[in-house]
């Protein structure tokens, strides 16, 4: 291949072909406590409460207090994961998170322990905010070769941690929170079964979403970074437009896995990147915006555990009902991007 030739990765799955599936049996979510509302915000950043609602869709977001971390967030939504699914033990533990609570070890070992279910296999798994969707493919195709009979899947992040105050482009947006779901071993004709899968990346674009320091390139330098390269950086403009555009592309490509039609989905729960993101895609995909989920104006967004919570949320207002076909799908840094679809089940969220 011609090494001028943009790289990019991009595949769809539908599983090993087997009667073995991943069901989504369990549903958690916590936030912090702290409520972090625009006129703070405004006032930090020389603008209007009203400008950044209008430009996000955000009225408040939550963030940690001072002596908490990923780990504490995602230890919440794995409690409420398990008490949903009752169960007690689970074979995998698969965290998605860009802010974990130290680079080295991973943190889901950590929180695999405080979760009681200390030996099972743990693991961290950053694709941003793509991070849970990835995880839950990962959860699914550990099941589905029969590796693991229960995987808990955690979307966890703490971007007020990452994110400079002061930053225009991300210091409005970004809240901390965490989501969880259990899978269990099932059939592919029960409520909860998740179905075809699309996952794709393009490196290309890695700039456009990133902390530039703090990893092995810019150590490996052995200069010492500018402060300002440890917090996270986002090309707004760009990132919006890429969003829209392989969300609702990623969207066609696993119904056409699943062999559905975009009229056959009920609910679309995707990542709260942006209102106007989610309008973008419904746009594009020329369906209704009320089929599109939405709790961004409460929470901000949460990155990895994005989905999770929105799911939970909109479980628990009756958004999601039992057996609408349903449509998850997110895109972040990485770049990266996914989709995957199910029939909702008949599920308490905790």
């Amino acid at each position: 291949m011609n090494a001028q030739v943009t790289a990019l990765a991009r595949r769809s799955y539908s599983g090993p072909h087997t009667a073995r599936t991943a069901v989504l049996s369990g549903l958690g979510s916590w936030v912090p406590p702290h409520v972090v509302d625009n006129d703070e915000i405004a006032e930090r950043l020389s603008t209007t409460p009203d400008w950044i609602q209008t430009r996000t869709g955000i009225r408040q977001r939550r963030v940690i207090d001072p002596g908490m971390s990923t780990s504490d967030l995602a230890v919440q939504a794995g409690q409420r994961a398990l008490k949903s699914a009752n169960v007690e033990s689970v074979d995998f533990v698969i965290l998605a998170t860009t802010t974990p609570d130290r680079p080295c070890p991973a943190t889901a070992p950590d929180v695999a322990s405080r979760l009681g279910v200390g030996g099972a296999a743990a693991f961290d798994l950053n694709a941003v905010c793509t991070g849970f969707v990835y995880g839950l493919a990962t959860g699914a195709g550990l099941i589905a070769g029969g590796i693991a009979d229960r995987v808990l899947v955690i979307g966890a992040d703490t971007f007020s941690t990452i994110v400079h105050p002061l930053c225009p482009t991300s210091a409005a947006i970004f809240g901390d929170g965490a989501g969880a779901v259990v899978l269990r071993a099932g059939e592919a004709h029960e409520l909860g079964a998740i179905g075809a899968f699309d996952l794709g990346s393009d490196g290309d674009g890695a700039e456009l979403i990133m902390v530039p320091a703090g990893g092995s390139r810019q150590r490996g330098t052995r200069i010492a970074a500018d402060e300002r390269d440890t917090y996270f950086t986002m090309a707004g403009k760009k990132v919006f437009l890429r969003a829209i555009t392989h969300m609702a592309k990623s969207a066609e490509a696993v119904l056409d896995r699943a062999g559905m039609r975009l009229q056959d989905v009920d609910k679309f729960v995707y990542h709260q990147a942006n209102a106007r993101i989610l309008h973008g895609v419904a746009d594009r995909l020329g369906q209704p915006r009320s089929k599109f989920v939405r709790n961004i104006d409460m929470v901000g967004n949460t990155a990895a555990a994005s989905v999770p919570i929105a799911l939970a949320t909109a479980n628990e207002n009756r958004e999601l009902l039992v057996g609408q076909r349903v449509l998850l799908g997110a895109f972040g840094g990485g770049l990266t991007w996914g989709s995957t679809v199910l029939r909702w089940p008949d599920i308490d969220a905790l």
